[in-house]
């Protein structure tokens, strides 16, 4: 069975429900006991484990702790949201962990890659030839299964009313290796720049002249969301496992990393450039 997927909307609401009840002053034990819950419940409930969210259980939490009006109405309606069903639930069985559900809620996306295209801008035939390389034991209708999820994705994310500002910054090796072949990579290259026109789309280009630079041991992703309160998380890609970082300390360090990559990046019209060169070349 997938693992439970939490919506941004259920981790700000766990993170409220677990600071209201430090300054309360009390345990996760006694507030189990006062509720008559085991305290696996409350531990679900405060770490955005749990499936559902019950928005009466978020109210008698909020009688215990004695928080009134408006942040008791807002944290309510938060709990109704909450229970909200992503458009992934669908493909459970492709994704896993927060990352769909940051990317879905984000109002900016600020991207790194050093390899690949971002999965939200692959065509079907690339998305096909990296899943398969990275995968090479996969059933093809398995390989299917995620190619469709990540198509899904794109449409869910780039194709809606009020989609995400989305700023990438690509290593030139990214648009030089031939994933797939040339006429696959032909196909990508062209996505890239007709993508590139949108007002809402920015995609730079570190090139090779640019040496080493402050980002060059991997890929990571800066999600920016629209709501006042909510801080910014990055995600960094690692061969031992992915991480979320939430920290100010984490979050700012990634911050500062995009922004002096930002400084050695081909501006937009010198990236279209090297995106057609490239093109000819295969």
């Amino acid at each position: 069975m997938a693992d439970h997927i939490p919506t941004v909307r259920q981790r700000r609401l766990a993170q409220s429900l677990r600071e209201l009840r430090l300054k309360a002053g009390l345990t996760q034990e006694r507030v189990a006991a006062e509720m008559g819950w085991h305290s696996s419940k409350l531990f679900r409930l405060e770490n955005a484990r749990s499936p559902r969210v019950d928005w009466i259980d978020v109210k008698e939490l909020l009688d215990l702790y004695g928080v009134a009006s408006p942040q008791r109405d807002a944290l309510i309606q938060l709990a109704r949201d909450a229970r909200r069903r992503g458009w992934w639930t669908p493909y459970s069985d492709v994704f896993t962990g927060s990352f769909v559900a940051l990317e879905d809620a984000a109002s900016l996306l600020r991207v790194y890659q050093s390899e690949l295209v971002p999965g939200l801008l692959q065509t079907s035939e690339y998305a096909r030839a990296v899943i398969t390389a990275v995968r090479p034991g996969l059933p093809p209708e398995e390989t299917e299964r995620r190619v469709e999820a990540r198509m899904a994705r794109q449409l869910a994310v780039l194709d809606r009313d009020h989609s995400p500002q989305l700023v990438c910054l690509l290593n030139e090796a990214v648009v030089r290796r031939p994933v797939g072949g040339p006429s696959t990579m032909r196909a990508q290259l062209r996505r890239l720049a007709e993508i590139d026109g949108r007002p809402d789309v920015a995609i730079r280009i570190i090139p090779f002249g640019a040496g080493a630079h402050a980002a060059i041991e991997g890929p990571f992703v800066l999600f920016r969301f629209p709501e006042e309160h909510a801080p910014d998380v990055a995600y960094v890609e690692g061969a031992m496992g992915d991480l979320y970082l939430e920290s100010v300390e984490e979050v700012q360090r990634y911050t500062l990393l995009f922004e002096r990559i930002c400084e050695l990046a081909l501006d937009v019209e010198e990236t279209a450039k090297v995106i057609a060169a490239a093109a000819e070349e295969l």
